[in-house]
């Protein structure tokens, strides 16, 4: 009993793609820092589990989904490192759908009752990511993976939706500051994508979809991969300086961020990693670059949270780290 019970859950682990979490882990973790840190809130620690569970239901609701209707367009033929649970066999692509619609369920009746506690900003956000996510794949109304929008829709629910989120619920109202923050993580998850498109241009030309990768080719692939994974660095290296020219008021960033330049060497290495594409014994490592490029997010990502608590201390957690 408990041994198939253990053989049920590990392969539905498996299936919802686990190494694509951090995705969704790190908008939470890094817009309750900031709600904690520079908002001034009191984080509640049920508040923020509850909003991480609801981010990896839906997360993995998304990432069944799109395995759905991927398999159903014959989209995904070969089994690669990162594939879902159809292609491996470990679940049929019925199976998947319902998966989806019991993940999308529960995350949205977590995320009802943290708007009831919240209000309705975060209404407006929880709408707008429930969106994002069922309309990705879906072919009924508007595809947005397969219409050349994937990119913006990660970008969204993976940057600035999720840590705007985490925020909301932690302070109550709204702020550019998580917006502005978040975006250079959200463009890394836009990275993560294009990887695997990047990857997949011939299977999707035949599937007769659209993606960025697919418009741009090869060789404009290679520039927008480079470009994704070195502007995330521009844009804190312009928020941390700009405040010697103009006033960005809360916007700026402090040197503290100074600290995710550590992970540049390793930005360096993906994309030499991206030769491997034309070399036949290496392959593999291209391939398998869309899960190089989901750990480099999270170092990024937690670099990013160092910084956070570096410059302003962790005077807000001092509550959970020593009660009364």
């Amino acid at each position: 009993m408990i041994k198939g019970v253990k053989a049920f859950l590990k392969k539905w682990f498996i299936a919802v793609r686990p190494f694509s979490f951090p995705a969704s882990i790190m908008p939470i973790l890094f817009g309750t820092a900031l709600a904690g840190i520079k908002g001034g809130a009191d984080v509640d620690p049920l508040l923020f589990a509850i909003a991480l569970t609801a981010m990896l239901f839906l997360h993995s609701a998304t990432n069944l989904l799109n395995d759905f209707f991927d398999y159903k367009k014959k989209i995904d033929t070969v089994e690669t490192p990162v594939s879902g649970g159809i292609m491996k066999g470990l679940i049929s692509s019925r199976d998947s759908l319902k998966g989806a619609m019991v993940l999308y369920i529960s995350g949205i009746l977590l995320g009802a009752y943290l708007v009831s506690v919240t209000g309705v900003i975060l209404l407006y956000i929880g709408l707008a990511g429930v969106t994002v996510g069922i309309f990705y794949t879906q072919e009924k109304v508007v595809s947005l993976k397969y219409n050349a929008l994937g990119d913006f829709a990660v970008f969204l629910n993976f940057g600035v939706l999720g840590t705007l989120g985490a925020w909301v619920i932690q302070t109550g109202s709204f702020s550019w500051v998580p917006v502005v923050w978040a975006t250079p993580i959200g463009i890394l998850v836009i990275a993560i994508l294009h990887a695997n498109n990047w990857r997949d241009i011939e299977g999707d030309r035949k599937g007769e979809i659209k993606t960025v990768a697919m418009l741009l080719g090869d060789r404009g692939s290679l520039i927008y991969y480079t470009a994704l994974l070195i502007s995330p660095f521009l844009i804190i290296l312009f928020l941390m300086s700009a405040p010697l020219f103009i006033d960005l008021g809360e916007l700026a960033m402090p040197l503290s961020f100074g600290i995710v330049f550590l992970a540049l060497p390793a930005a360096v290495n993906l994309i030499r990693k991206t030769e491997a594409r034309l070399i036949p014994e290496r392959v593999m490592e291209f391939v398998a670059l869309d899960g190089s490029t989901a750990q480099f997010n999270t170092i990024f990502g937690l670099l990013c949270l160092v910084s956070i608590f570096v410059f302003y201390g962790s005077n807000a957690f001092k509550g959970l780290l020593y009660p009364g």
